[in-house]
Order: structure tokens, then sequence, then C-alpha cells
């Protein structure tokens, strides 16, 4: 009977840290085009990304006054401060800018990289092995996601993009890097707890670079559809999205957490052709098929990680 309670408590678990990450990748598949509406018209990349994370950071305060408290190791909070500088201030300074001066689909090429940065830095860091079925699996998962990303149009790899490609693939890089790092600090702490002291350490961060840029701003010329869009970027691409994102890896290696990047251009083209902007065809059933079979693979044969920081 135990067995029985364990086994679909597990399941059950499964199940949520599943749709856990299907949410958060549904909604960074359309950050890249929502966010780039934003900019440069009406806001900055720096203002924008003061707005999100300053948000998240008065939220999750105020949350926390209504959430029991949860004691944080004084040695835990150097850590947090990595996560932050890594996972929130290279992140997304570096993405927006380089978004700024690439385009959507470059942007969506260049992310292919993470599940394979990511396998790299846990096989070096959490000491988590590299098997021929993970690297078939990232394979496949990369090649279904360029072959929707291409579908949709050519990238742009000229001069006037090479600073932009290259800042989106050193973000790209810093959130591989994160995952990593955030890994042992989710398994230790409650995700509120998590979110409240990386995006403080953040904001302390970000806050000497974006400052400025947003106090220069011109709100009173912002029309109403960009402000759902900023709403868009600052309470979906930021508060649900890591949330669901840090969720994940309590159950999770950042290896399986990786590969769902893959999923991102797959959910947008489903979007549009639901909403008939785009029509079903032969490479994007295929490319499905190589996609989800991708993710399937990482995902059985995934373990879990070793710790990065060793308990002291």
């Amino acid at each position: 009977m135990t067995s029985t309670i364990n086994a679909r408590q597990e399941l059950n678990r499964t199940f949520k840290t599943h749709i856990a990450l299907l949410g958060a990748n549904f909604i960074y598949g359309l950050n890249y085009v929502i966010a780039k509406g934003i900019m440069p018209d009406h806001l900055s990349p720096k203002s924008i990304i003061f707005i999100r994370v300053i948000i998240t950071v008065v939220i999750f305060w105020i949350l926390h006054l209504f959430i029991p408290s949860e004691k944080v190791e004084k040695r835990d909070l150097f850590k947090f401060a990595l996560c932050a500088f890594f996972g929130v201030a290279v992140n997304q300074l570096l993405f927006f800018e380089g978004l700024n001066l690439s385009t959507p689909i470059n942007a969506s090429i260049i992310i292919t990289v993470i599940p394979v940065l990511v396998l790299l830095f846990s096989h070096f860091i959490l000491h988590d092995k590299i098997t021929p079925i993970k690297v078939a699996g990232i394979i496949m998962g990369a090649a279904g996601a360029l072959m929707v990303i291409l579908s949709a149009g050519a990238g742009d790899f000229r001069s006037a993009t090479m600073l932009g490609n290259l800042l989106i693939f050193i973000n790209a890089a810093s959130w591989s890097f994160y995952l990593v790092l955030i890994k042992p600090l989710m398994e230790r702490y409650d995700n509120f707890t998590v979110m409240k002291w990386v995006f403080l350490f953040g904001f302390i961060i970000i806050f000497p670079f974006t400052f400025n840029s947003f106090a220069s701003s011109s709100f009173s010329t912002i029309p109403v559809n960009i402000w759902l869009s900023i709403s868009f970027v600052v309470f979906g691409a930021t508060i649900i999205a890591y949330f669901l994102n840090n969720y994940s890896l309590k159950s999770v290696s950042p290896s399986v957490n990786g590969i769902y990047i893959y999923l991102q251009p797959l959910i947008a083209s489903v979007v549009s052709i639901l909403f008939g902007k785009d029509q079903i065809s032969v490479i994007k059933i295929l490319a499905a098929i190589l996609i989800m079979t991708g993710v399937y693979l990482v995902t059985r044969h995934s373990r879990k990680t070793a710790s990065i920081f060793p308990e002291q």
C-alpha cells in the first residue's frame, strides 16, 4: 500500500514538473517576438530590465511576508549572488541588448546551443555523465528546432547583427551556467526563498547599469498595446517563467531542463497554426517528432546530479 502511494506521489510530482517546464518554455517562446516589439522605439533594453527585475524583487519580498520565513545559511548568500550574476544580470542584460541588435530568428537559432552547454557544464561541475543517448537526444532536438526556426525564415548572420549575435550567445552560456548553479540551491530551499534572494542580488548588480536609462525613459508616450507587452515580459517571462523553471529543478537535472528549450520554436509554431497565421507541413510534423524524441531520450536517461557546492 505504501509503495503504491509513493508511486502515485512520484508520478504526480513528475507530471507537475513537466507541466512547469512546458509552461516556462511556452512563455519564453513568445517572449522573443513580444520583447522585440518594445525595443528600441518605446523603451531601451536596460529600461525593460530595470522594470522587470525591480517588480519581481518587490513582489517576492511582499509575498514572503505572508509565507513562513525560511532561514538561509550565511554561506549560501554568496551562492545566491553568483546565481543572480549569471541568471539575472548577465543573462538579461545581454539577451535584451543582443535581441535589440539582432533578430528573433537569430536568437532562436543561437539558443539551441543551451542544451549542449548545460550538458558540458553539468559534466565538468556536477559530474553528470555524458552518455550517447543524451548526445543523440540533444542532436535530434536541435535538428527539429532548427527545422522549425528556419522554415519561418533564414537567419541573418551578416556583420550588421554580429555584435547582437555574440551577446545572445554569451547570454545562452550564462543561462546554461545558471541552470547548473541553481540546481543544488533548489534542492535545499523553497522556490520563494530562492527567487527573492536571487532577484534581490540581481537588482543590486544591474542597478548601476540600468537606472539612468530607466529614469530618462518617456513613459507617457507608450501606447496601451506596448504596456501589455511590457506586462507580459515582467509577469510572464520573468516572474512566472523563472518560478516554473526553478520549480522544475527540484525534480529534474539541468540537462532535462535545458532540452526543453527545443520546444520553444515548436510551441510558437503551434500557436501560429491555431491562430491561422501558419500551416501544418511535413517539415513541421517531422520537426515535432525529432524534438519530442530528443526530449524523451534526455529525460529518460538523466540521473540525479551531485552538488557544485559541497556541504560544509
